[in-house]
């Protein structure tokens, strides 16, 4: 089967979507760091666990064939968060993003970046970040070669390793002009083209 020549949709997660499927999906992506001795929560997490982390935001589905093959949750400023970026108000934070590995390589999780990124600078924010464990050198390689930056290290509560704060700007305005002068003048940065 030649997945690029399929499509798939990217919409909010409905009510009567499988979280016994979303939890498993998310089971298969986070399985490698899991046998590298990464605890990261979507790792082994119950469906009560993904109900809840999706529920604290505006949590999108990727959909291929009526499957769920990708997913991620946005949040708003989080003031009680451990991590300093996470609590600025112009900042989204972008969270449990996974895509199945029988479709990783296919676009899947650069459509789900761009259709954040595209929410975030419709709803008004000036950033999207996100956060990774820093022993999973290879995933804050590919966020940079999104054009993600690093802006802070945290030790959240309850995770056994470092996390690695990567952010992108959704604002890039030409020299000498003030940013948010420019945000208004702009059409969203980043399309969907699934």
């Amino acid at each position: 089967m030649d997945l690029l020549a399929q499509t798939f949709q990217i919409r909010s997660l409905r009510n009567d979507d499988s979280l016994q499927d979303l939890t498993s999906m998310l089971h298969r992506a986070f399985s490698p760091m899991g046998r590298d001795g990464i605890g990261c929560t979507c790792f082994d997490q119950s469906e009560a666990t993904t109900r809840r982390r999706a529920a604290l935001g505006e949590c999108f589905v990727a959909v291929m064939d009526h499957r769920i093959v990708g997913t991620l949750t946005l949040q708003r400023a989080d003031r009680r968060s451990d991590c300093r970026w996470y609590r600025r108000s112009n900042v989204t934070s972008l969270h449990q993003f996974a895509v199945d590995p029988a479709y990783q390589g296919e676009g899947v999780g650069k459509g789900l970046l761009a259709h954040a990124m595209d929410w975030a600078f419709e709803n008004r924010f000036d950033e999207l970040a996100l956060d990774t464990p820093h022993p999973a050198q290879h995933l804050i390689r590919f966020y940079e070669a999104q054009g993600f930056r690093k802006v802070e290290s945290v030790q959240f509560s309850g995770r056994p390793y470092q996390s690695c704060i990567l952010s992108h700007s959704l604002v890039s305005a030409p020299e000498g002009l003030p940013a948010a002068s420019y945000q208004a003048s702009q059409q969203p940065l980043f399309g969907l083209l699934v």
